[in-house]
């Protein structure tokens, strides 16, 4: 059995509130960001904290969760952060934070499939003037959708929802963009996503 690096070797890395104790794998709060960054700041300290999550873990499956848990806990005013993986030609929920979700969403319909289909981020300011959107939380003003790409093949995508409108641009898309990057080139996605 191979040794992996615990939560208390990612802690050690980044700005945890809680002590986790190195040699047990003991879950960790939620992760502290300097106070007063810009949004480019913000995903500049985002990156670096995922880097410390996934070393040493190729499991895209725990990644994934820690990742959307990361997102949903540190990013303000959104109320859904999560995954979709590619199985067998539709979407399928993987790991999310926030209320229960649609667990299969066919490509090309609603935000998720269109951002699967066309393989490229979708930000939508409002959702409820996006033809065909599936509402899975009443409550979603705005949405960004990125696609998890591994040369070339669809993995799935990462979807954040909003109680805003207008809440997501280029600058998040860029932000959100360099985390899947970091996913993807750190994590074994072969069980997860079946073309």
């Amino acid at each position: 059995m191979r040794e992996r690096a615990g939560c208390g070797e990612a802690a050690a890395v980044l700005r945890f509130n809680h002590f986790v104790d190195s040699k047990v794998n003991y879950p960790m709060q939620a992760a502290q960001l300097t106070p007063g960054l810009s949004k480019t700041g913000v995903f500049a300290e985002l990156r670096q904290q995922l880097l410390g999550l996934v070393q040493g873990e190729r499991d895209a499956l725990p990644n994934c969760a820690n990742a959307a848990a990361l997102i949903y806990h540190t990013l303000p005013d959104i109320n859904w952060a999560g995954f979709y993986f590619i199985r067998h030609g539709e979407l399928v929920l993987g790991p999310f934070q926030g209320k229960a979700a649609c667990v299969r969403i066919g490509l090309g319909k609603g935000v998720c499939g269109t951002a699967a289909q066309s393989r490229e981020t979708l930000i939508v300011p409002d959702v409820h003037a996006f033809p065909g959107h599936i509402a899975c939380d009443a409550a979603s003003r705005s949405e960004i959708v990125v696609p998890l790409l591994q040369s070339e093949r669809l993995l799935g995508v990462l979807d954040i929802d909003s109680p805003l409108p207008d809440r997501f641009d280029r600058d998040d898309a860029q932000g959100l963009d360099a985390l899947v990057g970091i996913l993807i080139r750190g994590s074994d996605f072969g069980g997860l996503a079946i073309p």
